[in-house]
């Protein structure tokens, strides 16, 4: 069967940019922020508490507005990725800005109204009817609200944010979106590429090709990397000033509370993570010998073994995907073919768009849009069954309140990483020869080393930037060397050459909404390893046990979500070593069939 492309965009707001629906949808928005700000003010400048009727009146505006924020968010975000130059989209954007901050200011009055509540009488409300499905997150909300400032502080650091600390991040855009690769193609002719096509090109099969490639690409971010570390070291810089405000002195404060999960879990993690990297540089050294090479360059590290160098037409990669998600669950594979069929996914290979792939949701619609750039890689092939996880895993949560549909991104990445196994297991189990069996368990193995290694390296990079920027602005020098001993570390020296400028060309060092966009990689991954470990064992019955623990992930912290439905301690190592094991397991088999 023949797929689109491109997405259908229409089908949410006709007229994409100049949407008239849309603009509509921003003017309800805003009239209902201001209704809500109003009562709230109103009911603080009479010096009272609200009652418990006014408490859930209120939290249903917010779940109202939250649904629709979500979505128009969503919709523009597809509208800047598909065409990075639509002037139009980014006024939008500006707006859809300006409007959440407006938002968070009122949910910063809504919160203190939650903080004034006695507590025998918030105890019997979270158990009513209409809040009890949300009781969590309100008591949550509830115990944030009173580790920050005071609310009318809390409320202007969210305006200043917005040409301020999202200002920022919306410069690194402008800065993608203006850097170009002038390359020619196979027949000498000279080519544009955007920062998404020429990415591919690092992970090519021809060494020579990803050699040249990964030269112009360093060139080009060193070029752009005066502007990089201008917006890097003012976003953080406005992180620190706020974090110190509100008396945090741990950067890992906020995106550990972000993800509702401990420290202790966290260092777990990579305490496992770690003892795991000896196998990994065993594979790294023995794919070196397979590539003819004496030690690995960054740029081989993606590099295809084998038939996996070969491309893939589009059709016949989302054939493999949904041949593989019929083995597991036929919900699973017939949502994605929906996906595919009906305009959810951009995966058009062209010049004018941003790089990465991203899933987004839409929730009043109750439909995603999948982003990516495809080329026909096995790695290609991989992102586009990671973000179809993703999406499945909104969709078996369409019908929850908004409040517990908001899941923190290291659950979000358990879903998409899950999906990953199954294509993995899947390609590898139907492979026709040795050569190929070989390649599919090698384009395993790579996505074990970014998330034990490369992933590894900028939580190390971040970790130690913000301690350096404490002390005032980091140069594009510091960066890079923070960078490469950050790297070298987290992949125990297996590399030759490393790539000192990955901080400028890397989109998640500049995303405001969550910080340190690196470790929930990390814990998805090894996370959807246990998950699918029990899986295996139980076969087709645990399709439903793995719906109910995705529908609770926006209600529970981590280590909650794994004892109630896995029976293990997160904040213990040893579910993550038996993860980290699965690994060490493909690493051996990969060994033993290069052995000659």
């Amino acid at each position: 069967m023949s797929y689109p492309q491109t997405w259908n965009l229409d089908v949410i707001y006709a007229g994409g940019s100049n949407s008239a629906e849309f603009k509509a949808e921003l003017e309800g928005m805003e009239r209902d922020i201001d209704a809500l700000a109003s009562e709230l003010a109103a009911v603080k400048g009479g010096q009272q508490s609200a009652g418990t009727e006014q408490l859930t009146a209120w939290t249903g505006l917010v779940q109202s507005i939250l649904i629709r924020l979500r979505q128009t968010d969503a919709f523009v975000g597809c509208l800047l990725a598909e065409n990075m130059k639509d002037t139009a989209a980014a006024g939008l954007n500006d707006r859809v800005r300006t409007i959440s901050a407006k938002f968070n200011t009122a949910l910063t009055s809504y919160d203190e109204q939650l903080t004034l509540v006695a507590e025998e009488t918030w105890s019997g409300w979270l158990k009513q009817e209409d809040i009890a499905p949300v009781a969590f997150v309100l008591q949550e909300r509830r115990s944030n609200a009173k580790e920050k400032l005071a609310p009318a502080l809390e409320a202007l650091a969210g305006e200043l944010a917005v040409d301020g600390y999202h200002g920022w991040g919306e410069f690194y855009n402008t800065i993608v979106s203006r850097t170009q690769f002038h390359t020619t193609d196979k027949n000498g002719e000279a080519k544009t590429l955007s920062v998404g096509q020429m990415a591919n090109k690092l992970s090519d099969g021809d060494r020579a090709v990803r050699e040249e490639g990964f030269d112009h690409w360093e060139r080009v971010w060193g070029e752009q990397a005066e502007l990089c570390a201008e917006a890097l070291n003012r976003l953080s810089g406005f992180r620190l000033k706020l974090y110190e405000k509100r008396g945090w002195q741990d950067v890992l404060k906020e995106p550990l509370s972000i993800n509702r999960m401990s420290e202790a879990t966290l260092n777990a993690m990579w305490s496992a993570v770690n003892e795991g990297k000896a196998d990994l540089v065993r594979y790294l050294d023995r794919k070196a010998q397979l590539l003819g090479i004496d030690k690995m360059d960054w740029h081989d590290v993606d590099a295809p073994i084998g038939s996996a160098s070969r491309t893939v037409p589009y059709d016949e990669g989302a054939a493999l995907i949904l041949d593989s998600f019929r083995k597991f669950s036929s919900d699973l594979a017939d949502f994605s073919e929906m996906a595919f069929r009906d305009g959810w996914i951009e995966a058009e290979d062209r010049p004018g768009k941003r790089p990465g792939g991203f899933c987004t949701s839409l929730p009043i619609s109750e439909q995603t849009r999948i982003f990516m750039t495809y080329s026909g890689t096995a790695s290609n092939i991989s992102t586009l069954a990671h973000e179809l996880g993703h999406a499945y895993h909104q969709h078996v949560m369409n019908d929850l309140k908004p409040l517990a549909q908001e899941y923190a991104m290291n659950v979000a990445e358990t879903a998409s990483t899950f999906a990953e196994l199954i294509l993995a297991d899947a390609t590898l189990e139907a492979a026709k020869d040795e050569d190929e069996k070989l390649a599919m368990l090698e384009d395993k193995i790579q996505r074990s080393t970014a998330f034990f290694m490369n992933i590894h390296a900028r939580f190390l990079f971040e970790t130690r930037f913000y301690e350096k920027r404490r002390s005032g602005m980091v140069t594009v020098e510091e960066l890079n060397q923070l960078m490469q001993e950050a790297q070298e570390e987290a992949f125990s020296g297996a590399l030759g050459k490393l790539h000192p400028h990955f901080w400028a060309a890397k989109l998640h060092f500049y995303i405001t909404e969550v910080p340190f966009y690196n470790y929930p990689y990390t814990f998805g991954y090894l996370f959807s390893c246990g998950l699918y470990a029990i899986a295996k064992k139980e076969g087709p019955s645990f399709a439903d046990r793995y719906v109910a623990l995705l529908r609770d992930t926006g209600i529970m912290t981590v280590e909650e979500l794994a004892l109630k439905h896995l029976g293990v301690r997160l904040d213990e190592p040893e579910f993550w070593r038996g993860a980290v094991s699965l690994t060490s397991q493909d690493v051996e088999a990969f060994l033993a069939m290069t052995e000659k």
